[in-house]
């Protein structure tokens, strides 16, 4: 169990540093036409705006702007700091234009294990 937490963690970290290092900084908006902002994709969890905060992630698996809703027809979209669209970022695999970066992909599968303690996550990736 361990073993493979730590292998999923390095392949997490491969993937953030390599799509940090060379993509621009990733914003989340939500709601019905999309202008209320939720938060950095890939930012520190210390970054207040980070949607890895514990103090400032937003949504839950029932709330229908969620990226954790699976059936969320309205989810999050991922944009940089120009305004242009990468994708819808949505555990929904059924939604039309989806963010499916490799990481995207990694959050997706594992966004329980993630959310339930996020400073562990990031403490492993990270630290």
């Amino acid at each position: 169990m361990i073993v493979g937490k730590m292998k999923l963690v390095l392949t997490v970290f491969t993937l953030f540093f390599v799509e940090a290092i060379y993509s621009q900084t990733l914003h989340l908006y939500g709601g019905q036409n999309h202008d209320t902002y939720l938060g950095c994709l890939n930012c520190s969890s210390y970054e207040s705006s980070s949607i890895w905060n514990s103090y400032g992630t937003y949504g839950n698996e029932y709330n229908t702007y969620s990226p954790w809703n699976t059936y969320s027809n309205n989810p999050p979209v991922v944009v940089d700091k120009e305004g242009n669209f990468y994708g819808y970022f949505t555990v929904n695999e059924y939604k039309a234009k989806r963010y499916e970066s490799k990481l995207g992909l990694v959050i997706y599968k594992n966004y329980k294990e993630i959310r339930s303690d996020v400073s562990e996550w990031y403490d492993l990736i990270f630290n």
